[in-house]
């Protein structure tokens, strides 16, 4: 069994598993090392840029956790908006038929 999971479907990935949990550890630690980083960088501080480096770095695996759940979900949402937009259109569209009874 793979440590992170690639594939998803809609309604797994709407579940919490143990990828929520990385992005949610990683989310933080990401935006104190970027945040602090960019600041020690600035200043040419060498701690900084290990920092700044780190950050990008868990940045990336963030991204790369938690970017197939979502893209699932987003991908089953436009599915069903698109559906309702179908189903919506054809309520509300003019008749011909209409037009000529009056």
């Amino acid at each position: 069994m793979a440590l992170i999971r690639r594939s998803w479907t809609a309604h797994e990935a709407d579940e919490w598993t143990r990828e929520d949990w990385v992005a949610i550890a990683i989310s933080p630690t990401c935006y104190v090392l970027l945040t602090i980083g960019l600041a020690l960088s600035l200043l040419l501080q060498t701690s900084g840029y290990v920092m700044l480096a780190a950050g990008i770095v868990l940045t990336v695996l963030m991204h790369y956790v938690i970017d197939p759940k979502l893209r699932a979900v987003s991908a089953e949402y436009e599915r069903k908006q698109q559906a309702y937009l179908n189903q919506l259109e054809a309520q509300v569209r003019w008749k011909d038929t209409d037009s000529e009874d009056l």
